[in-house]
C-alpha cells in the first residue's frame, strides 16, 4: 500500500472521528429499528450504546494510526454487552448480524467522508476505500471471533447459575399468548388463578454487581406482602424479576418495603407493577414494573429506592416512542422545556400552580413562597410557552410530568423540528 493511500485513509478516519457522537446515535437507533433483539430496557440500552461507541472508536483509531489488526481485542463495553445478550437468552446470530450491518454502514460513511474531502484522484479514492473496507472487515472478523467465545462461555455459566430450565419455563409463560392458565400452572409450579404483583429489582450502573443484593430485595418485597415464597428470575447479572402471589387482593405494606430496602446493600432498587389477577395479571404486572423501572432510572429523583407503577402510570405509559414524545414535550412547553438554569424552578412552580387549580394563593402556600413570586414565575413561564397556562391545561400538566420523569432518556429534538429554541 502506498503512503498516499495510507494518508488518505487516515484523513477519512479523522473526518469520521469528529462526527462519532452523532454517528453512534445514528447507528444505535438503526440497530433498534432493524433488529428486534436490540430493543432493551434503559440499562441494557445504555450498554448497547457504549458497545457501539467503543467499537467505532476502535475502528477509527485502527484507521488513523495503522494499528495492526493482530493487536485488536474486544472492547470492554462490547464484551459486557455480549455477556448481557447471553444472559437475556438473545440469539448470537442477532448480535453478529449487527456487526455485519454496522460494518457496511461504516464503509458507507467512509465513502461519504471521502467525497467531502474534495478533489481526490479517482484511482487514489478507490484504493483508499478498498483499504478502509479491508481494515474494517479485518477488525470486525477479529472482534466477532472473540465475541463468539465470550457469548458461548457466558451462556454456559449463566445456564448453570440461574437454572436454564426454570428460566425457560418462565419466559415461555410470558411469551405464549395462547397458553391456558392450567398450562401455565404446570410450567411455573404455582397456580396463576390468584392475584399477582410483579417487581423488578435492579442495581444502578454505579453499584457493584451483587446477586445477594437482588435476593435481599426479593425477600424485602415478599415481606411487604406477607408470608410466602416469591417466584424469581435473574434476568441478567444486575436485574431480577419477582412475583408474589395471593388468593385474594392483598395490600402492600409500603413502610415495611421501604424499611427492608434501606438495609439492602449496593443500593438495589425496586419498581412495582400493579396487582392484577390471573395469567394476564402475571404478565401485565411485570410489564408495568419494567415500565416503572424505565421511569425510575431517568427521573429527576432517580435515587428513589422504591417506585410503584400507580405513582407514575402516565409517565410509564409514555416510555415508548421516545423521539415522538420528546418532540411533543418540546412543542407543548416551548422554551420552558429547555435545559437552561432556572427553568427547573419555573417548571416546578407551574406544576404546583396547575395542581392547585391555578390559584396563586394555594400555590404560594404549597411552595412556601410569596404570592407575588408565584405571579412572576407564572408570567415568565407563559412567555416561554407562548400562551396562558389556563389554555390546554391537560396537555401542559402531562408534558411537565413527562419532562420531569423521562427527559434524561429522550433524544433531544432539534429547534427546526419542534419550534422550541435551545431545547
Amino acid at each position: 500500500m502506498s503512503a498516499d493511500v495510507d494518508a488518505l485513509v487516515a484523513e477519512v478516519a479523522h473526518a469520521l472521528d469528529a462526527d462519532l457522537p452523532a454517528l453512534t446515535d445514528e447507528m444505535t437507533t438503526w440497530f433498534v429499528e432493524v433488529i428486534p433483539e436490540f430493543r432493551h430496557d434503559e440499562a441494557v440500552r445504555e450498554l448497547m450504546v457504549a458497545s457501539t461507541s467503543s467499537n467505532l472508536v476502535a475502528i477509527v483509531d485502527l484507521l488513523r494510526h495503522s494499528i495492526p489488526v493482530e493487536q485488536i481485542s474486544v472492547p470492554a463495553a462490547a464484551a459486557e454487552y455480549a455477556r448481557r445478550f447471553a444472559q437475556h437468552s438473545l440469539s448470537l446470530e442477532a448480535l453478529l448480524r449487527a456487526y455485519r450491518l454496522g460494518e457496511n454502514r461504516f464503509t458507507q460513511w467512509g465513502i461519504t467522508a471521502l467525497d467531502r474531502l474534495g478533489d481526490v484522484p479517482t484511482h487514489l479514492a478507490l484504493a483508499a476505500i478498498a483499504e478502509l473496507s479491508r481494515r474494517t472487515n479485518s477488525y470486525i472478523d477479529r472482534v466477532i471471533e472473540g465475541l463468539i467465545d465470550i457469548y458461548e462461555t457466558e451462556r454456559r455459566l449463566w445456564n448453570s447459575r440461574v437454572g436454564a430450565a426454570h428460566a425457560a419455563r418462565i419466559r415461555l409463560v410470558l411469551a405464549s399468548e395462547g397458553m391456558s392458565e392450567v398450562e401455565a400452572h404446570h410450567l411455573l409450579g404455582i397456580p396463576v388463578t390468584g392475584w399477582h404483583t410483579a417487581a423488578v429489582a435492579w442495581l444502578p450502573a454505579e453499584a457493584p454487581s451483587e446477586t445477594g443484593a437482588l435476593d435481599a430485595a426479593a425477600r424485602a418485597v415478599q415481606r411487604a406482602f406477607g408470608p410466602g415464597t416469591p417466584l424469581t428470575l435473574l434476568n441478567d447479572a444486575r436485574t431480577m424479576w419477582i412475583w408474589v402471589q395471593h388468593r385474594d387482593p392483598h395490600a402492600l405494606d409500603v413502610d415495611l418495603l421501604h424499611e427492608g430496602m434501606a438495609s439492602v446493600a449496593a443500593e438495589a432498587r425496586v419498581a412495582l407493577g400493579a396487582q392484577a389477577p390471573g395469567l394476564a395479571g402475571f404478565r401485565g404486572s411485570l410489564r408495568e414494573a419494567i415500565r416503572t423501572q424505565a421511569v425510575a432510572g431517568t427521573a429527576q429523583n432517580s435515587d428513589l429506592r422504591v417506585l410503584a407503577f400507580d405513582d407514575v402510570a402516565v409517565a410509564a405509559l409514555l416510555t415508548e416512542k421516545s423521539e415522538d414524545l420528546a418532540h411533543w414535550i418540546a412543542r407543548t412547553l416551548g422554551g420552558l422545556a429547555a435545559d437552561d438554569p432556572g427553568h427547573p424552578q419555573l417548571r416546578g412552580t407551574v406544576r404546583v400552580f396547575l395542581e392547585s387549580g391555578c390559584s396563586y394563593t394555594q400555590a404560594a402556600a404549597r411552595l412556601h413562597l410569596h404570592k407575588n413570586t408565584v405571579h412572576y414565575r407564572v408570567r415568565k413561564a407563559e412567555e416561554l410557552i407562548g400562551r396562558p397556562l389556563t389554555e390546554d391545561r391537560l396537555n401542559l400538566e402531562v408534558a411537565l410530568m413527562a419532562r420531569a420523569l423521562l427527559w434524561r432518556r429522550l433524544p433531544r429534538p432539534t429547534a427546526a423540528a419542534d419550534g422550541a429554541p435551545g431545547v
